[in-house]
């Protein structure tokens, strides 16, 4: 669909909405962001999983970049609470090492790579820059990332520890962090919201997700539409 018929079509879509919910999709679409987005390296763990979802969506990130090598990626509805249905989920699963199938298609699109693990040349969490878009790369709680995700990453990020454990785990880790840059970005004069354009694509698809039988209402619109032109 070009622009005029997206538009078209969620104004359609939006008949079928409560008008709470289109309050609630305009509110919200205000704080989306695509400046900063996730990446999760083998996460396997359900409920590790399911909370990282849940903390991207509550501060504004919009899409999650999933590495599939050695796990599938599950999520656990409960502690996700329904997360996952507002959030773009990429997959990167064809290769038997797709981590730096993943890197490549981020670094296409704009991103630095970010990995999020003691370095020799890391950076704190309060220091990091954000001007210019950024991938934050989260790997397992136990195995943290793999060493193609460390080598080949272009920065380094660590959150100051001030106990006896080694390490946050990976969901507390998440959380910290996309809080932390997001309110920083936020407060900011980087240029971090999205285009009117990805707005709309993201509003339709919310619409779409919320609707029953979503596809036979754009298959019949998409059908007038046809007919009248």
């Amino acid at each position: 669909m070009d622009i005029r018929t997206k538009k078209e079509f969620l104004e359609f879509l939006s008949g079928y909405l409560t008008e709470n919910r289109r309050k609630l999709f305009d509110k919200v679409i205000r704080y989306r962001t695509r400046h900063i987005t996730v990446v999760l390296e083998d996460i396997y763990q359900p409920h590790n999983a399911s909370a990282v979802l849940r903390s991207a969506d509550l501060t504004g990130i919009q899409d999650i970049h999933i590495i599939e090598n050695r796990n599938k990626y599950q999520v656990n509805p409960e502690v996700a609470m329904g997360s996952s249905k507002w959030l773009n989920l990429i997959k990167y699963n064809e290769y038997e090492d797709n981590t730096l199938a993943a890197y490549d298609a981020l670094r296409k699109a704009g991103y630095r790579i970010v990995a999020t693990t003691p370095h020799k040349n890391d950076q704190m969490l309060d220091d990091i820059s954000i001007n210019g878009k950024m991938a934050l790369v989260f790997g397992t709680e136990l195995k943290g990332l793999s060493e193609t995700a460390i080598t080949h990453a272009d920065e380094y990020l660590r959150i100051p520890m001030y106990g006896f454990t080694e390490s946050y785990n990976i969901s507390v880790s998440a959380a910290l962090i996309l809080f932390t840059l997001t309110e920083k970005l936020r407060k900011s004069q980087v240029p971090w919201q999205l285009s009117e354009e990805e707005k709309l694509e993201i509003l339709v698809e919310w619409a779409k997700r919320t609707i029953k039988h979503a596809d036979l209402f754009e298959k019949d619109f998409l059908e007038k539409r046809k007919n009248q032109g």
